[in-house]
């Protein structure tokens, strides 16, 4: 997990706050392919990758700070 180590949380943050709005207009994906999932309706491969895709920065971001919590002081 060193590799997290090279990505800068001002880059990560930023990515991950874009992509859960992108594309602002009419809606943000991700808001849409929650609704899907929640409505059974999120059936279409291109859809549950889109959702992926959207959700991947916030993993980063929660794997990075995981990593960072465990990490020993020095």
């Amino acid at each position: 997990m060193a590799w997290l180590d090279h990505i800068t949380w001002k880059w990560l943050l930023l990515l991950a706050v874009w992509m859960v709005v992108a594309p602002i207009t009419p809606e943000p994906h991700l808001v849409e392919k929650v609704r899907m999932l929640s409505q059974g309706t999120l059936t279409k491969p291109i859809d549950i990758f889109d959702l992926f895709f959207h959700l991947a920065p916030l993993a980063l971001v929660a794997l990075k700070y995981r990593h960072e919590k465990r990490r020993p002081k020095a």
